[in-house]
């Protein structure tokens, strides 16, 4: 996706739709246990820095998932939204919700000590364990928890 590009999205229901133009076109899948809880397996998001407009806000609740960080979800449809660390609004954005995900690539994995077995990727990627993570980039990081 060029730096000028749009991405759109939006929740299962259409009650919330988002867009920016700074999605990080390589997917992180987050195995951390909390992701899994929430979502029933790994959360596959893109970095969107803080670059996001939403609109239907009013169906947006918050979940503070940690001292440092909170998700997203539509209040209408249950549909996940974001995982956002809140010292810097960065957000991380699931893949799926965007109406465009041909340029997506699965580059990375995290917290790659805590997936199960009864899953796993094709693909080639970076994987890091959650003590590999908070080792590079302090608990600051912990991008998903």
């Amino acid at each position: 996706m060029s730096e000028l590009s749009v991405a759109k999205g939006s929740c299962l229901c259409g009650a919330v739709s988002l867009s920016t133009t700074s999605m990080n076109p390589h997917v992180a899948a987050c195995h951390c246990n909390m992701c899994r809880k929430w979502g029933g397996g790994a959360l596959m998001a893109v970095e969107c820095s803080s670059d996001v407009s939403f609109s239907g806000e009013e169906n947006i609740g918050l979940y503070q998932s940690s001292e440092w960080a909170e998700r997203g979800f539509c209040k209408q449809c249950g549909s996940h939204l974001f995982y956002r660390y809140k010292q810097n609004n960065q957000y991380y954005i699931p893949a799926g919700i965007f109406d465009n995900e041909s340029d997506l690539v699965l580059e990375h994995q995290v917290f790659i000590d805590e997936k199960p077995e009864y899953y796993s990727f094709a693909n080639e990627t970076k994987n890091m364990t959650g003590k590999e993570i908070f080792a590079q980039f302090g608990s600051q990081s912990e991008w998903f928890s």
